[in-house]
């Protein structure tokens, strides 16, 4: 299902922090030569460090020492990765499973496939989130922004037998994985690099000079398809970097993750539910994330108990999204932003204006803070037991 392999996307971690604008820009217009340097993903306002505005560095701070003062799970965790880190097996063990999945065979890519089937059956076991709920109007519609080799989609169909599912798929001439689940009467599959759906993603107009210039792909989509179940657990893929031209090198997994969000969240009928990996509970970006979501929409987390249990990577689900609400419009116009500049600034020269600031790390803990604890404690819970287990964190 994703546009990767195993390894998890790149969200947030060791990216340079935002650069301060200029001091002869208005407050709210900013230089965005180094976006792709910021750590910051999906966060709208790299902004000045200021009294009223902290850096995203300073504001992720806050909320891990926020976590380690009030989250014993956290502390636990923190603990554990510090072995992790200190001993080089760890760094070997996952390096071995990135290897593996680079030079996946077809018989190591039906595990995958019924690895994913087996995360999905979890899912919906435990949170009920596949089965397309209610009377819906017309066919119900799935679907699934990343789907090889398929496995998730599998499940989601198995639940809503009646459904009709499209989903789109990097190509594996491009480097992606091949599709198990293939097209048939319920389900069609395009096959294609969606962070070059241009239009999609409100970009009309390209460049002649651009290095993809001639790669952009029309508009897949139209303001009448909607679905009621949306699937985006999309990852950048190292195979796949050989057809990528070099300036996407810095930006692709912001691309990907955006581009997903974005014409997720767009095309979702009112009511309905989106499944979306994401990595890291704890990071700001993502904190900022689902205190987004929080706003039109309830949120759950889940991790899986036997797939992935030793990485950061979790799965935020979605549910009676109001999609049509003016945060969510917000959203997904930032999103859109995120990618413009992220695939046409390639020579730091663009301006944008964000619609609203990022909001300092205290006023997210004290909005969202309790919720944040109560979203994110079994995720935290379930890694340390797996990570404490490891040979590498044993030995």
């Amino acid at each position: 299902m994703p546009q990767s392999s195993l390894e998890p996307a790149v969200m947030q971690s060791d990216l340079d922090q935002i650069s301060a604008p200029q001091r002869d820009m208005p407050k709210d217009e900013v230089p965005v030569a180094h976006l792709c340097e910021n750590a910051n993903t999906l966060s709208p306002n790299p902004g000045p460090q200021t009294v009223e505005t902290e850096t995203f560095e300073r504001s992720g701070d806050i909320i891990l020492e926020f976590l380690r003062t009030n989250v014993p799970e956290f502390v636990r965790l923190s603990a554990v990765r510090k072995k992790g880190w200190e001993n080089p097996a760890g760094d070997t063990y996952f390096r071995k499973q990135r290897e593996a999945a680079d030079h996946a065979d077809e018989k190591l890519s039906a595990v995958f496939y019924n690895m994913m089937k087996g995360i999905g059956t979890e899912l919906h076991r435990k949170n009920q989130a596949l089965k397309i709920k209610g009377t819906a109007l017309g066919q119900k519609r799935i679907l699934d922004m990343c789907m090889a080799p398929g496995g998730f989609l599998a499940v989601a169909l198995e639940k809503n037998p009646d459904a009709h599912a499209l989903g789109f798929s990097l190509p594996v001439s491009q480097g992606g994985h091949k599709p198990l689940l293939l097209s048939s009467r319920n389900v069609d599959v395009k096959f294609m690099d969606i962070t070059m759906l241009a239009q999609d993603m409100g970009v009309t107009d390209i460049p002649s000079d651009h290095p993809d210039s001639a790669n952009f792909i029309s508009q897949q989509l139209g303001p009448q398809d909607k679905f009621h179940l949306i699937l985006c657990d999309g990852q950048v893929l190292r195979r796949h970097g050989e057809f990528r031209a070099q300036y996407r090198e810095k930006c692709e997994a912001r691309r990907l993750t955006v581009t997903q969000l974005a014409i997720g969240l767009e095309h979702l009928q009112p009511g309905g539910t989106m499944v979306v990996l994401l990595h890291k509970v704890e990071a700001w970006d993502t904190v900022l994330l689902l205190r987004d979501f929080s706003k039109f929409s309830t949120v759950r987390l889940f991790k899986p108990s036997r797939s992935h249990v030793k990485r950061s990577s979790f799965y935020m689900i979605t549910s009676k999204v109001q999609s049509q609400s003016a945060a969510a419009a917000a959203a997904v116009k930032v999103w859109k932003e995120v990618w413009r500049v992220s695939t046409f600034d390639l020579k730091g020269e663009m301006k944008h204006n964000w619609q609203e600031e990022e909001p300092s790390a205290k006023d997210v803990i004290d909005e969202f803070g309790d919720q944040l604890i109560r979203l994110r404690r079994n995720v935290w819970k379930t890694q340390a037991e797996a990570l404490e287990r490891a040979t590498f964190i044993k030995g």
